[in-house]
């Protein structure tokens, strides 16, 4: 063979390798709304960055004749290249090929460019598209799915793991997403169950369509499974990489501080006015949160998902922070079983990525009722005060009105470990509502006058900031439109924070 044949020969099979399952099926896989995983690839990395790994690994079975079956690169894309010219490892799942499904050479791909990414301190982007295991391999695409698992689980809080779901994920395919910190799916192409509606209506008898079952806003708004929901396969990508502008590439390292063009010390009238004089008045706390951060870009995190609490991103002075903040526009802010587990995840992934934390509360108390009560909400709301306990970075908190009962401890208040505790002249810190209150205090009392005066006198006792500020539990109580001077301020002064826990294997978190 001369040289320009071995060449030939090189080009062919890459040529091979780079169209998968071949153009018919790459036609069917466009015709459905969806890019195949090079184009998600080269969309979701800087442009030229990719490098391919493993181009030519094909399958090894052999049974029912996949022998004579081989395609170049057996159904998944791996490599690493660059995101705003960092590194990242990433995946890509190539549904033309057995739809995507997992073999053990499939798995191994995925196993080498998971290790390189814990070994190199780079996040590992998973683009899953997958029918789940390849039947005709049985027990060995099993064991390529548990070794996959485990990796999740050794890299968890090492480095960022983040799913995209990009086609339908069933069975094994959709448990590495679930460990890994956040899932993204796309609008009408992408679903998610372990078991689909056929075997459904077999066993239970219930009809239910993928959408209904899986679908993105299924898992967005529902089970709470998914933390974004994209329009299709481009914006999702887009999203992606939004989200790993506020994240370290590891645990070791801080988070991407950068330069801040917005006014440190600007300040918004407006924030005087959001928060209503009526405590029963309900207003949006975005509202306040937006015109705090930089260049007033927010980006939530579950927005469709018990919104009751708000999460996410944002900057403060270029550094980058996470957001949790009570809702009173929605079930008037309550503390509920989905609230709390949707905050305290969104902690512990913060706190293990070195991302300090600012706390928005206005918080009546925790849910009532046998719903949660029967849910386990003593045991889902025991999570949160858990997360903000065991945290260690920095802890801003800013109570804007109401902070009642159990539920002014769990929201990072200064006896769990905030650094700085401020409230606005709004604030009501109290075991519970002056008129509840006053019903306790006064049950017997049956004089009208008597109450209304207990009422009043306990408004101003406790319905305000200033008891707890006397006590040192409120460090200082700000203008609300001083609200960005101040978080900076605190930011500035605890980023050197240095705490650590009690040395132990690991804390038994009330799961």
């Amino acid at each position: 063979m001369t040289l320009e044949e071995k060449y030939k020969k090189f080009e062919e099979l890459n040529r091979q390798a780079e169209l998968g399952g071949g153009e018919d099926r790459i036609e069917k896989h466009h015709k459905g709304g969806k890019k195949t995983a090079r184009e998600r690839v080269n969309d979701f990395l800087d442009p030229g960055s990719f490098v391919e790994l493993d181009k030519f690994m094909t399958h090894r079975a052999t049974d029912f004749g996949m022998d004579k079956v081989k395609f170049l690169g057996d159904g998944v894309v791996t490599g690493y290249g660059k995101v705003e010219g960092r590194l990242v490892y990433v995946f890509a799942q190539d549904f033309t090929v057995f739809g995507g499904s997992l073999s053990r050479s499939n798995a191994d791909k995925i196993i080498k460019v998971t290790k390189l990414a814990m070994q190199n301190g780079a996040p590992i982007i998973g683009l899953n598209d997958s029918g789940g295991a390849r039947i005709q391999e049985g027990v060995q695409s099993l064991g390529g799915y548990a070794d996959i698992f485990y990796l999740n689980v050794m890299g968890s809080g090492v480095i960022p793991q983040i799913s995209a779901i990009l086609g339908p994920c069933a069975g094994g395919a959709v448990y590495s997403p679930a460990m890994t910190d956040f899932i993204m799916m796309v609008k009408d192409t992408s679903y998610m169950f372990v078991t689909g509606p056929d075997v459904i209506k077999t066993v239970t008898h219930e009809e239910v369509t993928k959408e209904e079952l899986g679908g993105a806003m299924t898992h967005n708004s529902k089970s709470g499974v998914a933390h974004f929901m994209a329009e299709d396969d481009e914006n999702a990508m887009m999203m992606l990489r939004e989200l790993l502008s506020f994240l370290p590439s590891n645990n070791m390292e801080d988070p991407p501080v950068l330069p801040c063009t917005d006014d440190i010390n600007r300040e918004d009238e407006k924030l005087q006015t959001i928060v209503p004089v009526d405590p029963n008045k309900p207003y949006d706390i975005k509202d306040i949160i937006i015109p705090v951060v930089d260049n007033k870009h927010f980006l939530e995190v579950q927005p469709h998902y018990a919104q009751n609490m708000v999460v996410g991103f944002a900057r403060l002075n270029g550094q980058p922070v996470g957001i949790v903040a009570n809702q009173p526009a929605f079930l008037a802010g309550v503390l509920d079983i989905n609230s709390s587990t949707k905050a305290a995840r969104f902690v512990r992934f913060c706190d293990a990525f070195s991302i300090p934390l600012i706390t928005f509360v206005d918080v009546p108390g925790f849910l009532p009722g046998t719903t949660q009560e029967f849910g386990g909400i003593i045991k889902h709301g025991a999570k949160l005060l858990y997360a903000f306990s065991e945290a260690t970075v920095p802890k801003i908190t800013i109570i804007t009105r109401k902070a009642y009962g159990g539920a002014y401890d769990v929201m990072s208040s200064k006896h769990i470990g905030a650094d700085i505790n401020y409230a606005y002249p709004t604030a009501e810190i109290a075991v519970m509502g002056a008129d509840g209150a006053v019903n306790i205090i006064f049950r017997s009392e049956k004089d009208g006058d008597k109450k209304t005066k207990a009422v009043e006198d306990y408004k101003d006792k406790f319905a305000s900031p200033y008891k707890a500020a006397e006590l040192g539990y409120i460090d200082e109580i700000i203008y609300p439109r001083q609200t960005r001077k101040k978080l900076i301020q605190a930011l500035d002064m605890t980023k050197n924070k240095s705490k650590t826990n009690p040395p132990k294997k690991h804390g038994n978190i009330p799961l």
